[in-house]
C-alpha cells in the first residue's frame, strides 16, 4: 500500500470532502461524523462497516456515543491517506443512507 500522490491527492479526495469528510488537523487523515436515529441505527451501521473493513483488511478508527459515530481513515503503514481510506469512506457514505 502507498501513501496518495500528490498528483492524484485533490482529485480523488474532492468527492470526500464534498460529502462531509474533513481532514484531520494534525495527521493525514481523513474525518467524518454520522448520525443516525439512534443507537440501533448507528450500531446497525457499524456492523455493517466492519464487515467490509475486515474483508479489505483495513479498519477505521472510531467511537460511538449512542446515535452518533466519530471516524478517522488513515493508513498507519504509510502514516498518510491512501487509496484504501477512500474506498472505505465511499463505502461508510453509501452505508450510511
Amino acid at each position: 500500500m502507498e501513501k496518495l500522490s500528490e498528483g492524484t491527492r485533490d482529485m480523488l479526495l474532492e468527492p470526500l470532502l464534498d460529502s462531509g469528510w474533513t481532514l484531520h488537523g494534525e495527521k493525514d487523515a481523513l474525518v467524518k461524523q454520522f448520525k443516525f436515529k439512534n443507537f440501533i441505527d448507528a450500531f446497525g451501521w457499524m456492523t455493517r462497516v466492519a464487515i467490509w473493513a475486515e474483508k479489505w483488511d483495513h479498519h477505521p478508527e472510531w467511537d460511538n456515543i449512542y446515535s452518533t459515530v466519530n471516524v478517522v481513515l488513515i493508513t498507519h503503514d504509510v502514516d498518510g491517506l491512501s487509496t484504501l481510506d477512500l474506498k472505505l469512506a465511499r463505502k461508510m457514505d453509501s452505508l450510511s443512507g
